[in-house]
């Protein structure tokens, strides 16, 4: 097991909520788990009912927002979303889903009491291409103090092999970080001369009915395909952090919900990992804007 100060999960001996004791393991082992139709019916449901109501108001754009990142064949009458962004912020349906849903436990599972919520998305996949996301680890655009983020990705819909779904490397996360920039430019992904280094025939892409939720940390290298099916693959994407993680960059100020303590008592002091960390720019860009270069 890596050194206390290096752990991605709190202190063993706790008593857990939802995960087993193997799943935690395999968490801080692979930094990942796949949790198959975890979510409840109702929750499905009410969550895939707020979405369609932003498709919805997608409709009369003609061109991406701060809010709505949309393709460039997005139409009226065939709206094409890349992603929502900040969901939680938009609806209380969204918040109450980030504060007080199964989520929550399977937070406290792995990195402890004292939670705070930092951000969230909603990527659609849309069918026939949607876009892809390149091989890239998350904590270079939200640096923290520590590496306890972590993201909970919840299947809205049945996922299968040829939608596009996210693939993990394991093991990943306890490689040293990889620079996300070109040069001088910041590009969200790593190069190829680094990926060439990993193995990459060896990532995990989930497949699932709706409901299904992953958990990744923040080291973790990982990135999708286009979708090549007939059908879209929205995915519901969740960040916390233990308390006594901070962020480095203003990305939370930009939020409403962002860096607030969802669960146990606030951190009086920043915990520091020892091992460095990157620091991305601070205007905020989707991860689809930066990797294909979209001023």
């Amino acid at each position: 097991m890596p050194d206390q100060a290096q752990r991605i999960t709190s202190a063993e001996g706790q008593a857990l909520k939802i995960l087993s004791e193997d799943q935690r393991a395999a968490y801080e082992r692979d930094g990942f788990i796949v949790l198959p139709g975890l979510l409840d019916d109702a929750w499905i449901n009410r969550l895939r009912h707020v979405s369609a109501e932003f498709v919805e108001q997608s409709r009369s754009l003609k061109e991406s927002t701060p809010l709505f990142d949309l393709e460039s064949d997005h139409t009226p009458e065939t709206p094409r979303l890349r992603r929502l962004v900040s969901p939680a912020d938009l609806h209380p349906t969204f918040w109450e889903f980030v504060s007080e849903s199964v989520l929550v436990d399977i937070v406290e599972d792995l990195i402890g009491t004292d939670i705070k919520f930092h951000h969230s998305k909603l990527n659609f996949k849309a069918p026939g291409g949607g876009e892809e996301v390149k091989w890239h680890q998350d904590i270079q655009f939200w640096p923290h103090t520590n590496y306890t983020p972590l993201t909970l990705g919840v299947f809205l819909e049945d996922v299968s092999g040829d939608m596009g779904n996210v693939g993990f490397i394991p093991g990943s996360h306890q490689l040293d970080l990889f620079d996300q920039y070109d040069g001088e430019k910041w590009v969200g992904c790593l190069s190829d001369r680094d990926c060439e280094k990993l193995d990459t025939a060896s990532a995990i892409y989930p497949t699932g009915p709706a409901g299904t939720i992953t958990v990744h940390n923040c080291r973790t290298v990982h990135g999708s395909a286009k979708n090549q099916s007939n059908c879209e693959r929205p995915l519901l994407l969740q960040t916390y952090s233990a308390a006594d993680a901070f962020v480095y960059t203003d990305l939370v100020r930009k939020s409403p919900h962002g860096d607030r303590l969802i669960r146990g008592t606030p951190a009086r002091w920043a915990r520091h990992d020892p091992r460095p960390c990157q620091v991305g720019p601070s205007k905020v860009r989707t991860i689809f804007e930066v990797q294909q270069g979209e001023d």
